[in-house]
């Protein structure tokens, strides 16, 4: 199929999506969609929840796989719009709507890819599409859920907006519970052991610490506290001190080595709320990183969280059409010929790589 008409199919495609709510746990109407789609060019899909995902035609389980995947559940529009979140209007090359760049863009241009692919039985490569939900919650019904009914992955694309830039690393995320006890007491004597002054020990630890790991692409490890509770009333002495802590993780370590590292470094409790969403890289000299170089690509490493955190046992680039800074703004856009662009440049890296 021409590399025009995909696109019109893509733009097609994404607007029925922005036009249809699909709230993270609310997607099964843009699960309808996206079958829809992929039946009415008589692609076999097959659905698990609200994830819908497909192979290849001439797919055999002799060759390695490539799996392509991006979202189409989304946030909740913020009351900054001035427009419908649903309207998706073209006006002047720039589609709008909700999901528009995060990230139906790179949805549907992955999905033109696959199309484009489809039915090739010349390919080195199969192919598996998955169109996952809950990605905005991390949420177990989403890529989590469906990887385990998914072939055998050797490499992924997951489609995100990076301006068609190969985001080689991305962080990860730990969430901390922290616990600094200590003894009440009179606050008018020298009584007790003041729990908050105990944690400020550790604080001052999370917000100080110098990790031996740097990673090359991600930088040091970054730890926040981000949210603090103690004391009952103003004359006792607290005897117990909450804080949370929010850990972003690098390549340099897994989140349950850098858990364990923690609780050595600090004398309050600390308890991940997850170690799920762990960091994630592909080397640089990988086939597909290279072909994304060799097509203009810059290569770096990316702070926010995407279904990659849930990828594990197989590489994953992440890349695609649109620009990180407009997700989950107030009357979101993407612009067509970004689309465009995102359909021709995943088709060609793919080209050199699965032929």
């Amino acid at each position: 199929m021409a590399l025009n008409k995909l696109s019109d199919e893509a733009i097609e495609l994404l607007q029925k999506l922005i036009s249809t709510q699909s709230y993270s746990k609310e997607e099964d109407k843009t699960a309808e969609i996206l079958s829809r789609f992929f039946s009415d060019r008589e692609i076999k899909c097959q659905q698990f929840g609200n994830n819908v995902w497909a192979v290849n035609r001439c797919f055999d389980s002799n060759k390695p796989t490539v799996l392509l995947n991006s979202h189409h559940d989304t946030v909740k529009p913020n009351s900054g719009y001035t427009r419908d979140p649903f309207l998706p209007s073209i006006e002047n090359g720039v589609l709008y709507g909700l999901g528009s760049n995060d990230a139906g863009g790179c949805l549907v241009s992955l999905i033109a890819a696959f199309v484009h692919f489809y039915n090739d039985e010349s390919l080195k490569y199969n192919f598996v599409i998955a169109c996952s939900a809950e990605e905005e919650i991390s949420g177990k019904n989403g890529i989590a859920a469906l990887l385990p009914l998914l072939p055998a992955i050797d490499f992924a694309i997951v489609g995100e907006p990076t301006e068609m830039n190969a985001a080689i690393s991305e962080k990860g995320l730990m969430v901390l519970d922290c616990v600094a006890l200590g003894k009440s007491g009179h606050a008018a004597r020298e009584e007790g052991i003041n729990a908050i002054y105990a944690a400020i020990d550790d604080i001052n630890w999370f917000k100080s610490a110098q990790l031996e790991r740097v990673s090359e692409t991600l930088g040091p490890v970054k730890m926040s506290v981000t949210m603090v509770n103690s004391g009952t009333q103003h004359n006792v002495v607290p005897d117990r001190c909450e804080y949370v802590v929010d850990v972003r993780t690098t390549d340099a370590y897994s989140n349950q080595d850098l858990l364990e590292l923690i609780k050595k470094k600090v004398n309050s409790e600390v308890n991940a709320r997850s170690t799920r969403l762990n960091p994630s890289s592909i080397e640089v000299n990988h086939p597909v990183v290279q072909a994304a170089i060799e097509l203009g690509a810059t290569t770096y490493g990316s702070p926010t969280l995407s279904d990659q955190a849930l990828m594990t046992g197989f590489p994953s680039l992440k890349m695609g059409p649109g620009k990180s800074e407009r997700s989950h703004t107030a009357d979101e856009f993407v612009l067509v010929e970004e689309i465009e662009e995102g359909v021709t440049k995943y088709i060609a890296i793919l080209e050199k790589v699965v032929r």
